[in-house]
C-alpha cells in the first residue's frame, strides 16, 4: 500500500522524482538504501581525501621552507659562520656582489634573502599544480601532479636555498651549494626537449637527469669552477636550451643538423664570439657539443607550444636581469654597498619571475592534434 502511494505523490508532481524514488526503496529495499547511503559517505571522503593528496606537496615545501630557515638561524646564532672561502671579502667591505659584508646572519642581508623570491616561485608551482589535481586535469607535461613539474618546481624552489647560502654564509659550500642548484634547474628545460624528441620515457629522463646532476656535483666539489676540463655547465645549458626549443619548434631532417649553429648564435649574445672561440679552441673546445642535441633529437615532438607571451617574457625578464647583474659589482659606478636596494638582489628576484614564466610557458604544451583544432 505504501509503494503505491509512493507511486501515486510521483506522478501528482507533489514531491520530486529522486525523493520519492528513494522513499519508496526505503520501503521496499531498506538494505539497499542503506548500502547506497554507505557508498556515498565514502564518495563524500574520496573527494576529501583527493582534496588533502592535492595540497601534500606544497605543504612539503612550506615545511621544507620552515624547516630550512629554522635549521640556518639555529646554526647562525648558535655556531655562527666561520672559515669563508678565500674568495669572499672580510667583514665591513663590499662583497663581490657590491654589498657591504656584515657580521650578523646573513654576510649580505639584501642578496641572501631576495633569494625568498625563488622559494615562493616554487611553492605558488606546487599550488597551480594541486589545483590542476582538485580539477581533474590529465596528467601530463608540467600540468598535475607528474614526474616532470614535481622536478621543475622543486628544482625552482631550490635556487633559493642554494643561493641564500652562498650570499649568507660566504662558506666555499654555499658557493659549491649555489652553482649545483644552479645547474639543477637549467637542466631541466633542454632534458625534457630532448625526452620527447629522443622518445626517451619518463623514469630514463630522472635517471639521466640524476645521473648528471650527481656527476656534476662530484667534480664541481673536487675541481671547482670548470670541472678541471674548461666546462661551464650552466652556460652551456642556456644554449642547449635554446637549440633545443628551436628543434621543437621547427623540426626537420635538415634543420636537425644545422641546429648547432644556433649555439653560436647564444654564446654571441653573451658576448663570446666565434673567432674569440677559434683563436682558443682548448678553452672553448664544448663548442662540439652544440650538436648533442642533433646526436638525441631524431624524431619531431609530437605536442606543439605558445611562445607568445610567457617564452618571451621569461626571456626577457633573465636578458634584464643579466644586465642588471653586471652593475651590482664593486668596480661599477652604480655599485653602492649599503644601499637597501642591490643590484643582485634585483636580479635574483627577476631571475625568479623568469622561472615562473617558463613554467606557464611549458605548461601550454598541448598535442599537435588538438592545437589544429
Amino acid at each position: 500500500m505504501r509503494w503505491k502511494l509512493a507511486r501515486k505523490r510521483a506522478v501528482s508532481g507533489s514531491d520530486s522524482i529522486t525523493a520519492v524514488f528513494t522513499q519508496a526503496l526505503k520501503i521496499r529495499w531498506p538494505r539497499f538504501v542503506h548500502v547506497t547511503d554507505c557508498h556515498r559517505r565514502f564518495e563524500d571522503e574520496g573527494t576529501a581525501m583527493n582534496e588533502l593528496s592535492s595540497s601534500r606537496p606544497l605543504a612539503i615545501g612550506v615545511w621544507a621552507s620552515l624547516v630550512f630557515f629554522g635549521g640556518y638561524f639555529a646554526v647562525a646564532y648558535l655556531v655562527g659562520w666561520h672559515n669563508p672561502a678565500p674568495w669572499e671579502s672580510a667583514i665591513g667591505e663590499a662583497s663581490r656582489w657590491c654589498e657591504r659584508v656584515a657580521p650578523g646572519a646573513f654576510r649580505e642581508p639584501v642578496n641572501a634573502l631576495s633569494n625568498i623570491g625563488f622559494m615562493l616561485g616554487g611553492l605558488w608551482m606546487l599550488w597551480v599544480l594541486g589545483r590542476d589535481e582538485q580539477a581533474g586535469l590529465p596528467r601530463v607535461g608540467l600540468q598535475g601532479f607528474t614526474s616532470s613539474s614535481l622536478v621543475y618546481a622543486g628544482a625552482a624552489w631550490f635556487l633559493g636555498p642554494g643561493s641564500l647560502m652562498m650570499h649568507g654564509t660566504h662558506a666555499a659550500w654555499g658557493g659549491w651549494l649555489d652553482n649545483l642548484s644552479m645547474v639543477m634547474y637549467i637542466l631541466i628545460p633542454w632534458m625534457l626537449n630532448l625526452s620527447q624528441m629522443g622518445r626517451w620515457s619518463m623514469p630514463q629522463f630522472l635517471w639521466i637527469y640524476l645521473a648528471v646532476v650527481a656527476v656534476y656535483a662530484l667534480l664541481r666539489g673536487l675541481y671547482g669552477w670548470g670541472l678541471g676540463m674548461n666546462l661551464d655547465l650552466f652556460g652551456l645549458s642556456i644554449a642547449l636550451w635554446v637549440i633545443t626549443e628551436s628543434l621543437y619548434r621547427f623540426w626537420s631532417p635538415t634543420f636537425r643538423w644545422l641546429s648547432g649553429g644556433v649555439g653560436f648564435i647564444v654564446a654571441a649574445v653573451f658576448g663570446i664570439t666565434p673567432l674569440e672561440m677559434a683563436a682558443a679552441p682548448e678553452k672553448y673546445w664544448w663548442v662540439v657539443l652544440f650538436w648533442l642535441p642533433a646526436l638525441v633529437a631524431k624524431e619531431a615532438p609530437v605536442r606543439r607550444r605558445n611562445y607568445w607571451p610567457w617564452f618571451l617574457l621569461g626571456v626577457f625578464f633573465y636578458l634584464s636581469a643579466s644586465a642588471i647583474w653586471q652593475t651590482g659589482k664593486p668596480d661599477h659606478p652604480w655599485c653602492d654597498p649599503d644601499s637597501l636596494i642591490q643590484a643582485h638582489g634585483i636580479w635574483h628576484l627577476m631571475t625568479a619571475v623568469a622561472t615562473v614564466c617558463f613554467f606557464v610557458f611549458l605548461r601550454t604544451e598541448r598535442e599537435k592534434e588538438s592545437l589544429a583544432t
